[in-house]
C-alpha cells in the first residue's frame, strides 16, 4: 500500500495534526476511489478540518496521483486475460458458472469504482447489465437503451449480448447451465427476488444456484480500488423543509401501520432523505453509502464508515442515531432474529445476504416496500419552491448554451465534447452547481440514436449541416436537481426529421397537458406520449418518465411512466419526467424532455378529484423542427404559452444578446 508522501505528513505536523502515516495514506485512497464532484475539494475536512489553502494543495496533489493509478476500468473491451482469469478461479472453487451483476449492495444505478465488476470483465459502461460467465461459454444482457452501446464496448466473441425483456437471463440458465451444474452468486448483489428467479431458473436446468463467501471476480481484480470515502455533510431544512426527527416520527408510523418493529433500509437515496444529508460516494449522486435499522421508536442505526461522517456530521444525526461501523450489521441483525423481532425488507432490493441473516436468526421477514420511498417522493412546499428556482436557473444556463449552438453551429466544425464541456461551464458560472445530475448525453447525428451515448474522442462526431443534435444533461443544486433534452437542428432539417420530431412533441404536449383522476398511474399515461408515432407505426424502446429527487437521484422511484406496469400512483409532489422520444438507427435520435410536478387541478364540475402537471423545465424547444401542419390548434396554444413562460421568467436573468436570440426561438408560431 502507498505511503503518505512526506511533505503532506510534515505540513500536518506543523499543524499540530499528528496522524498514522498508514492511516492517513488508507483514507486517501478511498477518498480518490470517490468521484470528485464539481463543488471543489469538500474531502479535505476528512482529513484537516481547517486545512489552509497550502494544505488543500498537497492533499489534492497526492489525491490526483492516487486516482490515476489504473484499476482496468479504462480497457474497453476488456482484455481477454479477465474471463481467463475468472475460469480458472471458478474452477478452482468447484462452481461451474458465476453471475456478475452491475448492481452493488445497494442496486443503485450508479456504483462505486470497486463494485463495477461488470464494467471490468467486459468493458460494459452501461447503467443496467448483468453477465453470465459458464465454463464454455458467456453472455451478457442489457436494455433497449444499451442495444448499440454493448457492442461497441464488448468482445462479443467472448460476452453474446441479449436484449432484455425478449432474451431474460433466467431463460438463459435454464437453457445453458449443465445439469448438476453449480452456478455460484454474491449474496450481497443479489436480491431476495432475483435469487428465486435464479434458482427456479437453475432448478429448471438440473442445477443449483450457489452463494459464495466471497466475490471471485475480487480475487482476480488485482488494482480494485477501496470503498469510497466522501464527506457526509447536513442538509438544510431550509432546503429540506422538514426536520429529520418529524421524518424519522412519519415513518415510525408507517412501520406501526405495517406491523413491523424495525425496517432494514439499504437505499442509500431514503438514508440520505431520512437523516437530512447528502454525501458523494458515488458520481453525479449527493449520496453516502451504508445501511440502516429504522426502529419503531424513531431512532436509526447508521451503519457507515466513520472516517467519511466529519464532527459535524455527527452532532447534526444527534442522539436518536448511533452509529457503527458496516461490519457490525451481521450483528446486529442476529439480535433482531434473538429478540423475535418483526423486520421490514424490500424484497426486491434487498441482498439475499441480509435476509437469510435474519432468517436463519429468527427474525420475521415483513416483505413490503421501502417505507421512506413513497414519503420521499412527494416533494414538500420548501422542496417545490426550491425545484422552481433551481429550474429557473438552469434553464437560463441551457438558453445561453442553445443561443451559442444556434451561432457557433453554423460553421460545421463544433464536436460532441467541445459542446457538452461549453454547457457544464455555463452551468458551472451560476455559482450554485453541485455537480451534473447524469454524464451528459451529446450525440451528434447517428450518435443521437444510442438512447445513452456517451461522447468519447474514439465515437464522437462533429454536428454537421443538415443533421440533429441531442442533448441531454442536468445538474445537481443544493434546492434541486434538474435533467432536460433538447433535439436542435444543424442548418435545415429534412421533411422527415420534421415530421418526427413535431410527433414526438405531440406526444410531449399531450402529457404535458394530462388532467387525470387520482389514482392514476404512470403506465396508464404513457400511450399518451406514444399516441402520434403510432399512428404511423413508430415508437421508442425507453420509458417516458421516471421521477426525479430533491438534490438526490436524478431517477428516483417508486413511480413512474412507462409501457411497464407500475402500480404506484401519481400523487401531489411528485416530480417525473416528460421525455418521449424517436431513432432512426444510424442517422438520428430525438428525444424532448421537461421535468414535470404533480399537483391538484381545479376543474369546475368534476366529479371526483383531478390531478395534473406543471412543467418546471425552462428552456426552448426548437421551432426549426417543427411542422406546424401536424399541430393542433391546441397543440400550438401549449407551445405558444409555454414559449411565452420561458421567455418572460429566462430573459431577464440572461445575456443581451441571448435575450435577442430567445425572442427569436420562442416566438408564436
Amino acid at each position: 500500500m502507498p505511503t503518505a508522501p512526506d511533505d503532506v505528513i510534515a505540513l500536518l505536523r506543523r499543524r499540530g495534526r499528528g496522524t498514522d502515516p498508514a492511516s492517513l495514506a488508507q483514507l486517501m485512497r478511498g477518498v480518490a476511489a470517490a468521484p470528485e464532484s464539481l463543488s471543489g475539494p469538500e474531502w479535505v475536512e476528512l482529513i484537516d478540518p481547517a486545512a489552509d489553502a497550502e494544505i488543500t494543495t498537497a492533499l489534492s496533489k497526492w489525491r490526483a496521483q492516487l486516482a490515476a493509478a489504473d484499476d482496468g476500468l479504462q480497457a474497453s473491451p476488456a482484455p481477454a486475460a479477465r474471463l481467463a482469469d475468472l475460469r480458472t478461479e471458478l474452477k478452482r472453487r468447484g462452481l461451474d458458472g458465476f453471475v456478475v451483476p452491475r448492481a452493488d449492495e445497494h442496486q443503485g444505478e450508479y456504483v462505486p469504482r470497486g463494485s463495477q465488476r461488470l464494467g471490468w470483465l467486459t468493458g460494459f459502461s452501461g447503467s443496467a447489465g448483468l453477465a453470465i460467465v459458464l465454463a464454455d461459454r458467456a453472455a451478457i444482457f442489457v436494455d433497449g437503451r444499451y442495444t448499440l452501446a454493448v457492442r461497441d464496448q464488448v468482445d462479443v466473441a467472448a460476452f453474446v449480448p441479449h436484449q432484455v425483456p425478449e432474451q431474460s437471463a433466467e431463460q438463459w440458465i435454464a437453457e445453458n447451465l449443465p445439469k448438476g451444474g453449480r452456478l455460484g452468486f454474491d449474496p450481497w448483489l443479489q436480491t431476495v427476488d432475483g435469487q428465486d428467479r435464479f434458482a427456479r431458473a437453475c432448478q429448471r436446468a438440473g442445477g443449483s444456484f450457489v452463494p459464495v463467501e466471497s466475490n471471485p471476480v475480487d480475487a482476480v481484480w488485482r488494482e480494485r480500488p477501496p470503498a469510497p470515502l466522501a464527506p457526509v455533510l447536513p442538509h438544510p431544512v431550509e432546503f429540506a423543509g422538514e426536520t429529520s426527527e418529524s421524518k424519522r416520527a412519519r415513518i415510525a408510523a408507517i412501520l406501526a401501520g405495517r406491523n413491523a418493529d424495525v425496517a432494514l433500509i439499504t437505499a442509500p437515496d431514503s438514508i440520505a432523505w431520512l437523516l437530512n444529508v447528502r454525501g458523494g460516494d458515488v458520481p453525479r449522486t449527493p449520496f453516502a453509502l451504508g445501511f440502516a435499522l429504522v426502529h419503531g421508536d424513531g431512532h436509526v442505526d447508521l451503519y457507515m464508515d466513520r472516517r467519511k461522517i466529519p464532527d459535524r456530521t455527527v452532532a447534526w444525526l444527534g442522539n436518536a442515531v448511533t452509529l457503527a461501523p458496516p461490519d457490525e450489521l451481521g450483528g446486529a441483525l442476529d439480535l433482531l432474529g434473538k429478540l423475535g423481532k418483526r423486520v421490514l425488507v424490500e424484497t426486491s432490493t434487498a441482498p439475499y445476504w441480509a435476509a437469510t441473516r435474519l432468517q436463519g436468526a429468527g427474525a420475521t421477514l415483513v416483505r413490503d416496500a421501502d417505507p421512506i420511498a413513497l414519503p420521499k417522493a412527494c416533494k414538500n412546499a420548501v422542496e417545490l419552491e426550491g425545484i422552481r428556482a433551481a429550474h429557473r436557473r438552469d434553464g437560463a444556463a441551457v438558453s445561453r448554451f442553445l443561443g451559442w449552438l444556434n451561432h457557433e453551429s453554423r460553421t460545421g466544425r463544433l464536436s460532441e465534447i467541445e459542446v457538452s464541456d461549453r454547457l457544464q461551464a455555463l452551468r458551472e458560472e451560476t455559482g450554485q452547481l453541485r455537480d451534473l445530475s447524469f454524464d451528459t448525453i451529446s450525440g451528434a447525428g447517428a450518435n443521437g440514436a444510442i438512447v445513452h451515448y456517451r461522447a468519447s474522442e474514439a465515437t464522437e462526431r462533429r454536428l454537421e449541416p443538415g443533421s440533429l443534435y441531442l442533448v441531454d444533461s442536468g445538474g445537481q443544486y443544493r434546492d434541486g436537481t434538474t435533467d432536460i433534452t433538447r433535439t436542435v437542428a444543424v442548418g435545415t432539417p429534412s421533411p422527415e426529421m420534421r415530421d418526427r420530431f413535431t410527433r414526438v412533441l405531440k406526444g410531449h404536449i399531450a402529457l404535458a397537458g394530462a388532467r387525470f383522476p387520482a389514482g392514476t398511474t404512470g403506465s396508464q399515461l404513457d400511450v399518451l406520449a406514444r399516441h402520434a408515432l403510432w399512428q404511423v407505426g413508430l415508437d421508442y424502446d425507453h420509458g417516458t418518465g421516471h421521477g426525479v429527487g430533491a438534490y438526490l437521484s436524478v431517477h428516483e422511484g417508486p413511480h413512474r411512466i412507462s409501457k411497464m406496469p407500475n402500480s404506484i400512483a401519481l400523487q401531489p409532489g411528485m416530480i417525473v419526467s416528460n421525455e418521449p422520444g424517436y431513432y432512426k438507427t444510424g442517422a438520428y435520435g430525438i428525444r424532448i424532455e421537461n421535468l414535470v410536478a404533480v399537483k391538484e387541478a381545479q376543474i369546475e364540475g368534476a366529479d371526483r378529484r383531478y390531478l395534473e402537471f406543471e412543467t418546471l423545465t425552462l428552456a426552448p424547444i426548437d421551432l426549426a423542427c417543427i411542422e406546424p401542419r401536424l399541430l393542433t390548434e391546441a397543440e400550438r396554444q401549449w407551445l405558444n404559452d409555454y414559449h411565452r413562460r420561458v421567455r418572460q421568467t429566462v430573459g431577464p436573468a440572461v445575456d443581451e444578446a441571448t435575450r435577442a436570440w430567445l425572442e427569436q426561438a420562442t416566438r408564436p408560431i
